[in-house]
């Protein structure tokens, strides 16, 4: 009969080899031995339940005695074991309470144990099996508690510290008590024998048995949060473990990108990672496979100005075909915050997008978290991870590279970085490229072109009428244009409505162009960080921090161009100052030149006495430790702002 059982659980398959077929049955012999053993134990146990709980008796001397008896168990053991000898007495009983009106064996034996009827009494004992339920249901929540302590992974949580060693403490204190409400639940069935036609009354039963629920419901408690703890300490080691593991793959060479795609995205196949921008379908992690890959990590603030910028990038690359990418955007998000409202945020942007994005933020494991957080450095704005067709990285952010010289950054390495900034002159086509076509005609069309910025209105009035008056009466052509100020979308969008309609000169019409000119100087400048350059050895470096500190300052500023490098460049006061001087120093124009004239004289009149602020996006990275004022050479103090804009 024993075979014949293995053979159900085993069925034999084709081919099987004999000695596979011997130790399958060997193991089902195994397995039905042991359940044999355990049913004697459950038997054994029950006979004690019966015998120890059919008198009254004392309930703690009853646990103890089972206690003993179980006393070569483990703690999970014990429970287990009386709390299926406890279900074997409270089957019996509802079975032969519940089939007495059906069945006539049923209703012989609860005549011969004198039960009451069920059905007739239902009323006066409800409360008395409510009470009961409600402690075998607290009793077992308690049970399945200290058996999922047992099944924890031990090579991530070990007894001998904090969490488990604290829940190992309060175990047997629990298990004490699991018994305990065992023995009394069985006392309570006992105590129904006999009492087939005498009056019940189950409210001191009922308090009772209410009481002790309580107290195992306190205990349960008490372990689900240690064992919460527990499952906190564990997932904390697996995921410094997956970290770490993340790093050494990294580190080793592959043959293609898709270990390190899984790695970093998706390990699983059970469903398609990501979703196509462009047709919206779901897709795999194939569509990657020995691809470069730029991995577009923001939180859910992701400017639509970033978007649309990379938008035309990216567009731009797939129409040419020469330098073939694709991009997948991971939102890192925080799940203790995640609500509806943070939802649709996400479900916007990734509409927005004509990449791939992942489908589900939640798919990004947090030891993937934690290696964005901690090696490439990502905070708060925006990166721009550039991988190679291999999984090698080319770039910890690209993002400042593709703001500069946009596609032609490609494959976005340091060398090419390298290679391109050798190109490079500080010169107005550097300044403006990629935003205004427009301004480089005029460039190329030999015209004297004025940058100029801020947001001071009587400023901006009075510079641009002095300048087009003199332009005006010196008879040579000039142009301006009017680049505002950065990180103020709302006060720039007033000022582009004001520039409408006072018609004070030529401007962009859009914040985009604004926001995209000053995240390309922030982009210079960390890039010349990245690559150890200073205001002392490098030009472009030099200038760019200028007009950084130039947008901090409350007032105006100005730079004039001609051709390809004449520049000239003031802080509003000295600009304006210069151009109503224009008499003193306008002699020097035919044999200089009208830039390097003016550049000439602004030095001559500006004072040493200067106040420059340069502010620098803090979540960026990359803060250099010693910046020197590109007015005047001297170390600059730091100070930290804190700043909330709300516009």
């Amino acid at each position: 009969m024993t075979i014949a059982l293995a053979f159900v659980v085993y069925p034999p398959t084709s081919k099987v080899k004999p000695e596979q077929e011997t130790m399958e049955t060997a193991a089902a012999l195994a397995e039905f031995d042991m359940l044999d053993a355990l049913a004697f134990i459950i038997n054994k146990i029950s006979c004690e339940l019966s015998c120890k709980c059919s008198g009254g008796g004392d309930a703690h001397a009853s646990t103890m005695v089972l206690l003993n008896y179980l006393s070569s168990y483990p703690w999970h053991a014990k429970v287990v074991l009386t709390l299926a000898a406890f279900a074997v007495i409270f089957g019996e009983f509802w079975l032969v309470a519940q089939s007495s009106g059906s069945n006539t064996l049923a209703k012989s034996v609860a005549l011969l144990k004198q039960l009451p009827d069920i059905v007739e009494n239902s009323v006066s004992l409800r409360p008395q099996f409510d009470a009961l339920n409600k402690l075998v249901k607290a009793a077992l929540d308690v049970t399945m508690c200290i058996v999922e302590f047992k099944e924890l992974p031990s090579e991530y949580i070990s007894e001998d510290v904090p969490p488990m060693s604290v829940a190992s403490a309060h175990i047997p204190i629990a298990a004490y008590w699991v018994i305990r409400s065992i023995v009394a639940c069985a006392s309570q069935i006992a105590s129904l024998i006999g009492m087939r036609n005498e009056a019940i009354s189950s409210a001191t039963e009922a308090w009772e048995l209410s009481s002790l629920a309580h107290k195992v419901n306190s205990i349960y408690e008490h372990l689900k949060n240690q064992l919460a703890l527990c499952y906190q300490a564990i997932d904390e080691k697996r995921h410094i473990e997956a970290f770490h593991n993340l790093i050494r793959l990294f580190e080793t060479v592959h043959v293609d990108n898709m270990k390190i795609m899984r790695a970093l995205i998706y390990a699983k196949d059970d469903i398609p990672p990501l979703i196509d921008g462009t047709t919206k379908l779901k897709v795999s992690l194939e569509v990657l496979r020995r691809k470069h890959v730029l991995l577009l990590i923001s939180d859910l603030d992701l400017s639509q100005e970033e978007i649309m910028i990379l938008d035309n990038l990216y567009k731009d690359a797939r129409s040419r075909g020469e330098t073939h990418y694709e991009m997948v955007w991971i939102p890192v998000v925080d799940k203790a915050t995640w609500n509806e409202v943070n939802k649709q945020k996400f479900e916007y942007l990734q509409a927005s997008m004509p990449w791939y994005s992942v489908r589900d933020p939640f798919i990004i494991e947090p030891s993937v978290i934690k290696y964005i957080k901690e090696v490439w450095n990502f905070t708060k704005r925006a990166i721009l991870v550039a991988l190679d067709p291999h999984g090698r990285l080319s770039s910890q952010n690209a993002l400042h590279m593709i703001w500069i010289w946009g596609n032609l950054a490609f494959p976005f390495t340091r060398e090419k970085e390298e290679s391109l900034w050798k190109q490079e002159i500080w010169s107005l086509e550097l300044l403006v490229d990629g935003i205004d076509p427009t301004v480089l005609d005029w460039m190329t069309e030999g015209k004297i072109i004025c940058l100029y910025g801020g947001e001071d209105l009587e400023w901006i009035e009075t510079f641009t009428q002095t300048a087009m008056n003199l332009a005006r009466t010196g008879n040579f052509d000039l142009e301006m244009v009017y680049v505002g100020k950065s990180n103020a979308k709302e006060r720039m969008q007033r000022m582009i409505s004001t520039f409408n309609t006072k018609k004070f000169s030529y401007f962009w019409p859009n914040v985009t162009s604004i926001w995209f000119f000053w995240a390309r100087l922030e982009s210079m400048l960390y890039s010349k960080l990245q690559q150890g350059k200073t205001v002392e050895n490098d030009k472009i470096m030099s200038e760019v921090m200028t007009v950084l500190s130039f947008d901090g300052s409350d007032r105006g500023w100005a730079i004039f161009c001609r051709g390809p490098s004449e520049m000239a460049r003031a802080k509003g006061d000295t600009a304006l100052t210069s151009l109503r001087d224009f008499d003193k120093w306008k002699h020097k124009i035919e044999q200089d030149g009208w830039v390097p004239a003016l550049g000439e004289y602004i030095k001559e009149i500006q004072q040493p006495h200067h106040c420059n602020r340069l502010i620098l996006p803090g979540s960026t990275g990359g803060i250099p430790q010693k910046v020197v004022c590109a007015e005047c050479g001297r170390q600059m103090e730091k100070y930290f702002m804190y700043r909330c804009c709300v516009e």
